[in-house]
């Protein structure tokens, strides 16, 4: 079982809640609590449309967990890391409340976008696969130099 591995490679830092962001990380994360005998936080998602830029979302802790996590060693678990927009809310929505995070876990990562986070955060990164990502921020896509609009592409 890929929850069992991770919760392997994550054994050696101490760890002592998981954190998954929610919807789908947060099941990953719940599995890998169980099998460290840790306790198990999750963050929300919530989209703010005052943001501008790659990352106009924030995840945080439901504010009856935050005692939880506070002056704790943490693990945020995704299933799926991409981007990095739920690890990067919820890690820095465990740093407002005090916790230690000290290491992400995650089934796939796609491109380098993590390893980069957690380098310059230095977190520790265990991920079970990696993948190239065709990731482009509006800055380096040559659609968006273009002026193109996105298009949505129908179901029907």
């Amino acid at each position: 079982m890929f929850a069992e591995r991770l919760a392997a490679r994550l054994t050696r830092y101490e760890i002592e809640v998981v954190c998954g962001p929610l919807v789908e990380g947060a099941f990953v994360a719940l599995l890998v609590s169980a099998e460290l005998g840790c306790e198990f936080v999750y963050a929300e998602r919530f989209a703010d449309a005052t943001q501008e830029g790659l990352y106009p979302v924030e995840y945080r802790l439901p504010k009856a967990l935050k005692p939880m996590v506070k002056g704790r060693r943490v693990a945020i678990v995704n299933d799926v890391i991409s981007a990095g927009s739920a690890v990067r809310g919820t890690y820095f929505d465990l740093q407002t409340v005090g916790a230690e995070v000290v290491a992400i876990g995650t089934l796939l990562a796609l491109g380098d976008t993590i390893n980069e986070f957690a380098t310059q955060h230095r977190v520790a990164l265990e991920l079970l696969e990696h993948m190239p990502n065709n990731l482009w921020t509006p800055t380096e896509c040559s659609l968006c130099a273009k002026g193109m609009p996105l298009e949505i592409a129908s179901t029907s």
